[in-house]
């Protein structure tokens, strides 16, 4: 949308799609402060008892001289991952759900899954809790695979111009703040212990039932009615009651071009998407800006800290624990109001860069921790810049940039790639961190510094700033100066759009 105001309805719509978000900032925290509980509730499950350790059963079955605890390790690594699991699945689903009946709708018909799965988990103690927390889990996890990519489209739709980028990052500070929520409210002497803690993971569910009250008010995306479904009038109603009174006509005749082209063009797939040549650009952009967010090495420190924190010294590991989730949530706050006057690509550039350093320093400090004993402020403080720089651009930017790099047609599935690639990353850093610890000890952040250097660089060279433009002018940056190939028509270049179109046939047909 070309210009507009901040209005009551605006607000309304980004605050209720931002609840999705927040259910999922909740699920991805909540599960680690009360594992010890939870792991003692596993062990009278499966009817398991003894009197050492779950980390000495571990250690024992890892020698080949005992196995009590298998069954309780392998089960709570699955309630953990399993979350991640669902993600990667459902997030394919994306821009089939929210093509189905609308953005709004779409929002709606997932809460049921989040509801399922809050009362699932909440009433874990009434059956066996291990099956019970992982089912939950699982379709919570389902759930945020879907909410994760509808919430960014849905606000980068109905988003004016010129608070696009801060709207879109209301998403991440949405999910920082779930984050920060589920690390106060698992503490011991609230709602992580042993009587409450099904309540602790059934308030994963929440949200949706807030939300599913407040979506009925908030009107349609104007562009899925428009360039989706023809209803030109329903999007004029839609554009007005999301920013006033104004003269619409010049964003109507926006989405009347877009969707004279998207109705030449055959349906953009998943599978169309990737075999295009013309969308390689942006979508190798798209998709690395995902892989740095995940491959920087935050989620170790989000879901290690408390360890990390114990590494370096610190004798309150868990309410610095909380301090992280603090620096982060203020921090995205931030971006929020730097990413419209800022950028996009100078905060992505900043957050990697400043990282990077801080990986370095992190590094540093805990080799010499042993040597100086000042040395565990310096970790612990490169551990908060780390998290306020990844805050500032790297955390929230890849998830509306997406939706500001493609056009209506191939938007959806792009969305459901990059979120893919996004769940399947997290997963990935999640299981594998601990093996790099131990192989890398306290070097393996050197890991992390290494790759985000090349993130930066890349970011650098490739990423384009998408800050003031049009959705046209920033897919037409990617193909400046491009030849048609065979089977083309020659175009007016300032859009690119039938290049696009007769491009997208000839890459199908191949």
């Amino acid at each position: 949308m070309e210009s507009g105001k901040l209005t009551g309805t605006l607000a309304l719509a980004v605050f209720s799609a931002a609840l999705g978000s927040l259910q999922y900032g909740y699920s991805l925290g909540v599960i680690n402060a009360p594992q010890k509980v939870i792991e003692r509730h596993y062990e009278r499950s499966l009817e398991v008892h003894s009197g050492e350790s779950l980390e000495e059963s571990l250690e024992l079955t890892l020698n080949g001289t005992g196995t009590v605890h298998t069954s309780v390790v392998m089960y709570w690594s699955l309630s953990v991952s399993i979350f991640s699991i669902g993600g990667v699945v459902s997030s394919f689903l994306v821009g089939f759900v929210g093509d189905l009946r609308g953005r709004v709708k779409g929002m709606l018909m997932v809460n049921v899954l989040a509801i399922i799965a809050g009362l699932l988990m909440g009433l874990a103690k009434m059956w066996k809790a291990h099956l019970m927390v992982i089912a939950g889990r699982c379709v919570m996890g389902f759930y945020c695979g879907l909410s994760s990519g509808l919430v960014p489209m849905y606000i980068g739709e109905i988003a004016p111009m010129a608070y696009r980028g801060a709207l879109g990052t209301l998403h991440q500070l949405a999910i920082v703040t779930g984050i920060l929520l589920s690390q106060v409210l698992g503490l011991e002497f609230l709602l992580g212990n042993d009587y409450f803690w099904p309540v602790l993971l059934g308030l994963s569910g929440a949200p949706a039932v807030l939300q599913s009250l407040l979506l009925p008010l908030c009107p349609e995306s104007p562009r899925y009615l428009y360039i989706k479904r023809g209803m030109v009038e329903e999007a004029k109603k839609s554009l007005h009651r999301l920013k006033g009174e104004y003269n619409s006509s010049r964003d109507l005749e926006e989405m009347r071009k877009e969707k004279e082209e998207l109705e030449k063009e055959e349906k953009v797939s998943i599978a169309v998407l990737v075999r295009s040549s013309f969308y390689r650009q942006q979508l190798f952009v798209a998709l690395m800006m995902h892989l740095s967010q995940q491959f920087s090495g935050v989620n170790a420190i989000f879901y290690y800290s408390t360890a990390i924190f114990e590494t370096a010294g610190v004798t309150q590991p868990v309410y610095a624990t909380i301090g992280v989730g603090v620096i982060n949530t203020i921090f995205t706050m931030v971006s929020v109001a730097l990413v419209d006057r800022v950028g996009r690509r100078t905060l992505t550039l900043i957050g990697l860069g400043g990282m990077c350093i801080c990986a370095v320093v992190m590094t540093v400090g805990l080799v010499y921790l042993s040597v100086y004993s000042w040395m565990s402020y310096v970790s612990m403080s490169a551990i908060f810049l780390f998290v306020s720089f990844f805050e500032i651009g790297p955390g929230p930017i890849p998830w509306f940039i997406v939706a500001e790099l493609f056009s209506q047609g191939p938007r959806p599935a792009a969305i459901a790639l990059a979120g893919c690639t996004n769940w399947t990353s997290n997963f990935i850093i999640g299981m594998t961190f601990p093996y790099i610890q131990d192989l890398c000890g306290h070097y393996v952040f050197v890991l992390f510094a290494v790759l985000l250097f090349g993130f930066t660089v890349f970011t650098y060279a490739r990423v384009p700033e998408t800050k003031g433009k049009t959705f046209e002018e920033i897919a037409a940056s990617f193909h400046k100066g491009r030849k048609p190939t065979l089977g083309t028509r020659k175009i007016d270049t300032g859009t690119g759009t039938s290049t696009e179109l007769e491009q997208l046939k000839s890459d199908s047909q191949a």
